[in-house]
């Protein structure tokens, strides 16, 4: 029996023709690969018809389900926990060609499914296939991979945002955010137009800041106390960016942060989150921690199970890289998402909602000139610390205070 759709067909071709064309720039002769769960069909579907439209010779839809990694984490042997089949491998070398791009459809579906499972099992693991997949990850930080991320309601994440509706109810309003957020409501006029408008805003912004070549940015707010170092030649990004083979990209939908990577020897001090982590079907609360020297000297979480689950993903990076920050991103009021005032139990929303940082990896384009002070790791792990009262002040190289989030808004 066919499910109810959650979007009208105008309003779900207009959110596709923007994850295919606006974000992902798909043309005559491309191949597009949409990943996502069988809880995502409509999109996934709506997207490979959009793809076709745009041109592209080749679309595959890639399902996986959260249910089956769990039974290898269970059941398999240590080989076979941390394998990379060969054809799964050679799809990857394939998506990062500068004729294919991937649109990966997220929304938690199965949540706790890795309730039971030791934590050291599942880092083992995952540290098994990043180091198989380490070339990959570098592409997809780099920008050299074409791929986008967005959103699509199941019935576990619309429970979560709007408990007072039904599930076919609370699903639809759910769809019907994401639209507002990525400008391509009804309100936002036709097409993708609203939506590259906004992408545009901000990557020039970004190329603002990048002009200004701070040394360094002291965040503040409530239980966060970070002073975080940059490097010379730093370059701040967001928005709709170029990739390294000449395609404009927008990385998330929906989107309203600018970001760069810190000098990953340079972050002092203490942070709380404001927002719960969604991380592998698991809401993780009360994270807190503090920075000595770049590194993570402290994790705190609200139970002892969740600060041991996040630990061992934060350790499963041997070379320790992964307690140091890859990621300073910031997000002002005028965020439609923060607008809300709802909590999306979900790290692609929230993180647009308020500023964040990210353990692990850093991203090569945040460079002008090679890698220096680079954070180099196999992991990489979005938590919030932003809100109303968040500010954010730049500190240039010769020492002059700039404030760049007063009063919850950009004053660059």
């Amino acid at each position: 029996m066919e499910a109810e759709p959650l979007l009208p067909p105008e309003q779900l071709r207009r959110y596709a023709d923007a994850i295919v064309k606006a974000s992902l720039g798909i043309k005559k002769g491309d191949t597009l690969v949409v990943l996502g769960e069988l809880a995502h069909r409509e999109l996934m579907l709506a997207v490979s018809e959009a793809g076709f439209r745009a041109g592209a010779i080749t679309v595959d839809l890639d399902y996986s389900d959260p249910l089956h990694y769990r039974s290898r984490l269970e059941h398999g042997s240590t080989e076979a926990r941390g394998n990379v089949s060969p054809w799964r491998e050679r799809q990857y070398r394939e998506l990062v060609k500068p004729t294919s791009a991937r649109a990966a459809i997220h929304g938690t579906a199965e949540p706790g499914y890795l309730d039971g499972i030791p934590p050291k099992r599942i880092a083992d693991a995952q540290a098994r296939v990043a180091a198989q997949l380490k070339w990959f990850q570098k592409a997809n930080l780099d920008m050299t991979a074409r791929w986008t991320i967005a959103g699509w309601p199941t019935d576990y994440w619309a429970g979560k945002v709007y408990p007072e509706l039904s599930p076919l109810e609370g699903k639809r309003r759910l769809a019907q955010d994401f639209l507002w957020f990525c400008r391509l409501s009804d309100k936002d006029g036709d097409g993708s137009k609203a939506w590259l408008d906004h992408v545009t805003a901000i990557a020039r912004r970004s190329a603002k800041l990048t002009k200004v070549a701070l040394a360094g940015v002291e965040l503040r707010g409530p239980g966060t106390e970070l002073d975080v170092k940059l490097t010379a030649g730093t370059r701040w990004l967001g928005g709709r960016e170029w990739n390294t083979h000449g395609a404009k990209i927008a990385p998330n939908m929906p989107t309203e942060e600018t970001f760069t990577s810190p000098h990953a020897d340079g972050t002092n001090g203490t942070f709380a989150c404001t927002f719960p982590l969604s991380f592998q079907g698991r809401l993780i609360e009360g994270i807190a921690g503090e920075f000595r020297n770049g590194k993570l000297v402290r994790l705190d979480a609200a139970t002892k199970e969740d600060r041991e689950f996040l630990s061992a993903y934060i350790d499963s990076d041997p070379t320790g890289n992964g307690r140091r920050l890859g990621e300073v991103a910031l997000v002002d009021a005028t965020s439609r998402i923060g607008q809300t005032g709802r909590m999306y139990y979900d790290t692609l929303m929230d993180e647009n909602a308020a500023a964040h940082i990210a353990f692990g990896a850093g991203f090569g384009g945040t460079r002008q000139n090679g890698k220096r002070g680079l954070n180099i790791s196999t992991i990489h792990l979005d938590v919030m610390i932003g809100g109303p009262d968040f500010e954010v002040t730049g500190i240039t190289a010769k020492g002059k205070r700039l404030p760049l989030i007063t009063g919850g808004l950009w004053q660059i």
